[in-house]
C-alpha cells in the first residue's frame, strides 16, 4: 500500500475511530484528541503496517494502545511521592481534599484495615493497590480474572464502609 492509499484509508475510518475514541474517554474533546493522535501515531509509523492485514483493525490497535499510554502517563503524573523524613506530606491536604484533619486517615489506619480482611480480600487489593494488574493477580492466585475484580470491587466498598463509619 503506498503513502496515498494508507491516509485515504486512514481518512475513510475517521468516524468510526471518532466513535471508539468517544466510547474511550467518553468525552468529545478527548476522543477528537485521541483520534488526532492515532493518525499521527498511524503516519509516523506508515512503515509498520503490513500489507493484507487488516487496515481497520490495526488503526484501532494503534488507537487503543494510545489510550493506554496516555492514561498510564496520566496516572503517573498524578502520584505523589513524598520524599520528606517524617512522610509529613502525605496527610498535608491538597486543593479540593478535606481540611479538617479529623476527616483524614493515616497509612497505619488504612493499612489495618485491609489487613482485617479474609486472605480472599486482602492479597487481591494489596497486589492491585501495589500495582499489578487484574490478569497478574488471577494467574498468580489460580482464580479467574472476574473472580478477581469482584473480590477487589468488594474489598474496596468495604474498605470505604469501614472508613465512613470510623468518620462519623
Amino acid at each position: 500500500m503506498n503513502t496515498t492509499q494508507f491516509q485515504q484509508q486512514l481518512l475513510s475510518l475517521q468516524t468510526n475511530l471518532l466513535n471508539f475514541a468517544y466510547t474511550l474517554t467518553l468525552n468529545r474533546d478527548d476522543a477528537e484528541d485521541l483520534v488526532q493522535d492515532t493518525a499521527l501515531k498511524a503516519l509516523d509509523n506508515e512503515d509498520k503496517y503490513v500489507d493484507g492485514t487488516n487496515f481497520k483493525a490495526w488503526i484501532f490497535t494503534v488507537m487503543r494502545n494510545v489510550f493506554i499510554n496516555n492514561y498510564r502517563r496520566s496516572t503517573r503524573a498524578a502520584t505523589i511521592v513524598d520524599t520528606s523524613e517524617d512522610l509529613y506530606q502525605i496527610n498535608v491536604p491538597v486543593e479540593g481534599a478535606e481540611s479538617n484533619p479529623s476527616e483524614s486517615y493515616t497509612i497505619k489506619e488504612i493499612s489495618d484495615v485491609v489487613n482485617s480482611f479474609p486472605d480472599d480480600y486482602r492479597i487481591p487489593i494489596t497486589m492491585h493497590l501495589a500495582g499489578y494488574r487484574y490478569g497478574e493477580i488471577a494467574k498468580q492466585i489460580g482464580v479467574p480474572v472476574g473472580t478477581i475484580k469482584s473480590r477487589i470491587f468488594y474489598a474496596r466498598k468495604r474498605l470505604h464502609d469501614l472508613l465512613s463509619e470510623y468518620v462519623d
